[in-house]
């Protein structure tokens, strides 16, 4: 990872069990230009804060992710998929799939998937990826995995296969 362009991390949740499927292990991103009116982590947005992110954050992410009952990885924000961070985000994805082929990686981003996302390297790795900014009008407590209706919890190795968006499913 280039240190100009590196990913800084805001912060780690150990087993946290509404960022996915599961009980997960969620990584959370510093920076993000989105800033969006209503964030849920409104402190992830400064670009400068948090901590340094390096290969001994992710050897460290790939130790506390080995127990079984760790059935995935959350990447969330800030804006992993931002310039800035998508390097690292990347870095880790591929290592933490290497590493449990079996377990799956979830992300999410206020970038569009068809758009912006689909031909970044990291969407080889990550299994579902929850894209669009939140929008706190169309707000919605009963989605199960956005925060707002306009965003879209997408299947990604399903997609890159059909070339089209193939929502998540969890039939």
């Amino acid at each position: 990872m280039k240190k100009a362009d590196t990913l800084r991390l805001a912060g780690i949740v150990r087993e946290s069990i509404v960022d996915g499927p599961g009980i997960r292990f969620t990584v959370f991103c510093q920076g993000c230009p989105h800033a969006c009116d209503g964030c849920h982590n409104p402190e992830t947005h400064d670009f400068n804060g948090g901590k340094e992110f390096t290969e001994e954050t992710i050897a460290r992410v790939l130790e506390l992710c080995e127990p079984e009952h760790i059935q995935g990885l959350s990447i969330l924000g800030g804006e992993p998929m931002h310039p800035k961070n998508i390097e690292g985000t990347t870095a880790l994805a591929k290592a933490f799939k290497e590493k449990f082929p079996n377990k799956t990686i979830w992300s999410w981003s206020g970038f569009l998937f068809d758009r912006d996302l689909k031909d970044k390297e990291v969407m080889n790795y990550i299994d579902v990826i929850v894209d669009g900014q939140y929008k706190d009008e169309l707000r919605d407590p009963r989605l199960k995995y956005a925060g707002s209706s306009n965003q879209r919890a997408i299947d990604v190795k399903k997609s890159l296969k059909k070339g089209e968006v193939v929502l998540f499913d969890e039939q």
